[in-house]
């Protein structure tokens, strides 16, 4: 029986692959500019979803990093952005079955926009040539928790009002509104995505610019801590 796997290798996306071959394929080269610029930005994020999905399921690709390593040490070409709450166990390159080269990552907690994480956006697509942002949450996000419940603490007290438009924007949501509802705390979560992504479009010209004109992408999902899988919206 064949399936479809995807390798980040000079084919990169989609290879066919037999599930009874024995010997593992290990990994050893990274993305060039001439396999970047020949991406399109659906085929990539259709990449993040089927190596997503190999990760929740236990067969992630073999990496050889010292090969890696020194074919990387010159130039590197991400074939997207991604943006991550600062959450340990979300590691990004991880739950996407990624390594040295393939992908930007951004990480901050509650995956806020701020002017900095636009200007590395910027960076990532304009300059650097990657066709894809994703912006990544996930759940029991403490950041969200924490915006719920008005924490104020120092600097933490600035990073969660940017979550507090989240929380507004759900306030119609029936039942209790803490961070002791699970459903209520995913509802902020989504959103939190959602309005993120209106954020970048709405102070980033450039990158709404090129997602206008097909030249990148810009998608939202939320992690699941229970089982590894990454809901893509």
């Amino acid at each position: 029986m064949k399936t479809i796997c995807l390798l980040f290798s000079l084919s990169l996306f989609i290879i066919s692959c037999n599930e009874k071959k024995e010997e593992p394929v290990v990994r050893t080269k990274v993305i060039t500019q001439e396999l970047q610029q020949s991406m399109i930005p659906q085929q990539i994020l259709d990449s993040l979803k089927i190596r997503n999905d190999r990760f929740s399921k236990g067969k992630m690709t073999q990496v050889d990093y010292t090969s890696q390593i020194l074919k990387s040490e010159s130039s590197q070409y991400p074939a997207a952005v991604i943006l991550s709450c600062l959450d340990s166990r979300v590691p990004v390159e991880t739950i996407f079955d990624l390594s040295i080269g393939d992908v930007f990552v951004a990480r901050v907690a509650g995956n806020i926009v701020n002017p900095d994480i636009l200007a590395s956006m910027e960076y990532g697509c304009k300059v650097a040539g990657s066709k894809l942002i994703v912006v990544l949450g996930h759940t029991q996000c403490g950041a969200v928790k924490s915006a719920i419940d008005s924490v104020k603490l120092g600097n933490i007290t600035e990073l969660l009002a940017k979550i507090q438009p989240a929380i507004d924007s759900v306030s119609s949501f029936p039942g209790d509104k803490t961070s002791k509802n699970k459903d209520f705390v995913q509802k902020v979560t989504d959103e939190n995505v959602i309005l993120m992504i209106e954020n970048i479009r709405k102070n980033s010209p450039i990158l709404k610019e090129m997602e206008e004109k097909g030249e990148i992408k810009i998608a939202g999902g939320v992690y699941n801590l229970d089982n590894g899988k990454v809901s893509f919206f």
